[in-house]
């Protein structure tokens, strides 16, 4: 849950770099939350209302912690426009996304992984 918290903390932080993991526990935590929210959506009988108000909600702090992840990587990020191409984009895309980061500082800031001791 701290992940997912962390993530709404920078709201719209797109400078920087975020762990797999950073990413990956938010897209969980996410996926959880849109469940929960579908399900009393359906419940209280309004469907098409409380899901696109979550759905913005989370929206810039969604792109904030993919364009971040894409900077660990070692990419722009306007690489997140691949996810437009249909299936071969969404594909690319995934697979920039579970790459490991770099282990040095790059261009976008210094490793997010904590230093390991040689």
């Amino acid at each position: 849950m701290n992940w997912y918290l962390e993530v709404l903390k920078k709201y719209v932080v797109f400078t920087g770099r975020a762990r797999r993991r950073e990413h990956w526990m938010f897209l969980l935590f996410n996926i959880i939350a849109v469940i929960v929210v579908i399900a009393v959506d359906l419940a209280i009988g309004t469907f098409p209302l409380l899901y696109p108000v979550y759905f913005l909600a989370v929206l810039l702090p969604h792109l904030g912690v993919t364009v971040r992840r894409l900077h660990d990587t070692g990419r722009s990020g306007w690489s997140i426009l691949l996810g437009l191409i249909p299936v071969v984009g969404a594909v690319v895309l995934i697979a920039f996304l579970a790459t490991e980061g770099e282990r040095d500082d790059n261009a976008y800031g210094p490793s997010p992984k904590p230093a390991t001791a040689y």
